[in-house]
């Protein structure tokens, strides 16, 4: 029981040492000042009013927004349907993207953007379309893992042939069947993707830089001159992560339902 206690302690101190920074940051986005005391002097939208009123922002916000959800459409288009065909009828094949997806995890960023430079700034490719498309190759694990674990739950396979057996075209099988069954998988692997690219800075201020002011470009600039504007831009981002996990939380329990039945 004292050990109980005692790891109950430590979890709970853990929890307050990673959430406090978090915390004060999303509070100092509605702090008067807060400068000589513990808590804020007083509370306030007027940054958050300011924030939404900055057409800066606006765009920068929208920039991401069409930045991550284009990645996220193009693999949905591309990688999703070849992940399919091989996992359906060519699984041999398999090894060959995860060997992919372990290469997407060995490459730095930084080392990254510098090849990306150095291959691309002189055919006239614009480096968004570059970044763009380092993007789609960058979330191939979560589109992946996502698309195949929908895939293996329920035996697509099997399942395929069933629905052929009673009847059923290819056609109507894959559409009426089998994507009903697994987009919930597919689905919160997009979303995962595309909060993992609206976070991403490090290719995008690297290959691009302020010529395509992302929210994470916008909010470096804001560091160095408002920690109110840039507290703000950390707690809507904070906000949209938070909603995201949400819906991928509720989409993954009712795909773990689906797949019980």
């Amino acid at each position: 029981m004292k050990r109980r206690g005692l790891a109950d302690f430590f979890f709970l101190l853990l929890v307050g040492y990673l959430l406090l920074p978090v915390l004060a940051t999303m509070l100092y986005a509605f702090a008067t000042k807060w400068n000589k005391t513990i808590l804020p002097e007083g509370l306030t939208l007027k940054w958050l009013s300011t924030l939404f009123q900055d057409t800066d922002f606006i765009q920068a916000f929208g920039r991401s927004v069409f930045l991550a959800g284009g990645a996220v459409s193009i693999a949905l288009l591309v990688i999703v349907p070849a992940i399919f065909v091989i996992v359906l009828y060519f699984p041999r094949y398999e090894k060959w993207i995860q060997m992919a997806v372990v290469m997407v995890y060995s490459f730095p960023g930084i080392i990254l953007a510098v090849g990306l430079i150095r291959v691309y700034s002189q055919i006239g490719i614009p480096m968004i379309f570059v970044v763009l498309g380092a993007y789609v190759v960058g979330i191939l694990p979560y589109i992946y893992q996502g698309t195949r674990n929908s895939l293996r739950n329920i035996d697509a396979r099997q399942l395929l042939d069933a629905a052929q057996l009673l009847g059923a075209s290819k056609r109507q099988a894959f559409t009426k069947i089998l994507l009903p069954t697994v987009y919930p998988g597919f689905f919160a692997g997009a979303l995962l993707s595309f909060s993992v690219l609206f976070g991403e800075f490090v290719l995008i201020n690297l290959v691009v830089g302020s010529r395509f002011e992302t929210v994470q470009i916008y909010l470096m600039k804001k560091l160095s001159t408002s920690g109110h504007i840039a507290s703000a831009v950390v707690f809507i981002y904070l906000v949209l992560m938070g909603l995201l996990t949400f819906v991928i939380a509720i989409v993954t329990k009712r795909s773990k339902g689906a797949t019980n039945l």
